[in-house]
């Protein structure tokens, strides 16, 4: 898989090694050959994902993570290869939530894009159905990289 990372923010530093095992567990998850894929991810600050959350989702506040699929995907159908989209994940709210969750920022982190990566190839949880599925798919391929449940 192809992944593309840009830091703004230098706190950021494992999140390219990160990414090159979350990123495709996620896809390996729901059964796609990671190879056929690529992702860019910008590593920011809290008050750069604030601006971003703020233009794109009408919310003023800095947020975990934010994902912008390249087109319009629906599970079951597969996206076809190439570029997934784009995602931007902030330091400062990532750092604070695994302290406040008592897990490590790495494997706080390693969710995220997991999650992140789901979104961009469709999956969402905006009903309870949906939040279940993701939430198997996204505990599945945690567990292939030896990280516990989240949930």
């Amino acid at each position: 898989m192809e992944i593309e990372v840009l830091i703004e923010e230098a706190a950021w530093v494992d999140l390219e090694r990160l990414a090159k095992s979350a990123c495709p567990a996620a896809l390996k998850a729901v059964d796609l050959d990671a190879d056929r894929y690529s992702v860019s991810i910008l590593g920011c600050d809290d008050d750069r994902i604030a601006g971003l959350n703020a233009e794109f989702r009408g919310k003023p506040t800095p947020t975990n993570v934010l994902s912008w699929p390249s087109s319009d995907w629906h599970p079951p159908a597969p996206p076809k290869p190439g570029e997934l989209g784009d995602i931007a994940i902030a330091h400062g709210i990532c750092a604070r939530e695994a302290a406040e969750q008592g897990k490590t920022l790495d494997d706080h982190l390693t969710h995220l894009l997991i999650h992140a990566t789901l979104h961009l190839i469709g999956y969402d949880h905006e009903t309870d159905a949906d939040a279940a599925i993701m939430e198997s798919l996204e505990t599945a391929a945690l567990a292939t990289l030896g990280i516990g449940d989240p949930y």
